[in-house]
């Protein structure tokens, strides 16, 4: 053997040790965990005033003249880094009365100003997910009113 097929035979053995140790097999991927609550916080651009509200997966709560419904929200377990997202639908009431949806899409907490409701006098963006609320849950709240 000539001095450059040991070189590169060398190189080759030091790359493939390296892409071993850099790209292991099977790598490990934390579960997303399904919450039934998301966490939304709200910006009130006229008052100044930011408000923090739960809403339970698909149903919806009115923040001002907006309707937020999340469709599922993800987080994932305690021992991993959290990568916490929501599919939200946002619809606007306007002055005469009628629906329109304005934001249909992914939040995601860690950036809330990818995907955050921009309006002309309100913003709602994801701020978490969880397992329970202190608001009652809507169908605790149709049996006891029943």
């Amino acid at each position: 053997m000539n001095g450059f097929s040991i070189n590169r035979a060398a190189a080759f053995a030091v790359a493939a040790l390296a892409a071993t140790i850099v790209m292991p097999v099977g790598l490990a991927q934390a579960e997303k965990i399904k919450n039934p609550v998301a966490v939304f916080a709200g910006l009130d651009k006229i008052t100044g005033r930011t408000t923090t509200f739960d809403v339970y997966i698909d149903e919806t709560v009115q923040f001002g003249a907006l309707q937020v419904t999340p469709r599922v929200c993800y987080s994932r377990d305690e021992t991993e880094a959290q990568k916490i997202s929501s599919f939200v639908e946002v619809d606007e009431i306007t002055l005469d009365r009628k629906i329109r949806r304005i934001f249909t899409g992914w939040m995601f907490a860690a950036s809330p100003g990818l995907n955050a409701v921009d309006h002309p006098v309100y913003d709602v963006w994801l701020t978490g997910c969880k397992q329970s609320s202190d608001v009652p849950a809507p169908s605790e709240t149709e049996t006891k009113s029943q």
